[in-house]
């Protein structure tokens, strides 16, 4: 694996891991709203994300959404975790 000092978060492919899992959890809470199941979860998430709803067409716009959201909230922790690290290791 390395020296722990200076290992490093790829930003970009946790992004894409972390998009990529919410966005498929985001379709499936709004295929099971359309047998009951979530339709309170589907409505805060539509509250959110703008045109996200239990048609095809609105699954692939909250997919969209979700995979940005989740794309750029891992880019930057991984960021900041970088950031930090290496604070850390200058200190050392």
């Amino acid at each position: 694996m390395g020296d722990p000092n200076t290992s490093r978060v790829d930003g970009k492919a946790l992004g894409k891991a972390m998009g990529l899992l919410w966005a498929g959890a985001v379709v499936v809470l709004g295929l099971t709203a359309c047998r009951g199941w979530g339709e309170e979860w589907r409505d805060l998430l539509s509250d959110v994300y703008l045109g996200y709803d239990s048609t095809r067409q609105g699954l692939v716009v909250g997919a969209g959404w979700a995979f940005a959201d989740a794309f750029v909230g891992a880019y930057l922790l991984a960021w900041l975790y970088n950031l930090f690290q290496r604070s850390e290791t200058t200190q050392a």
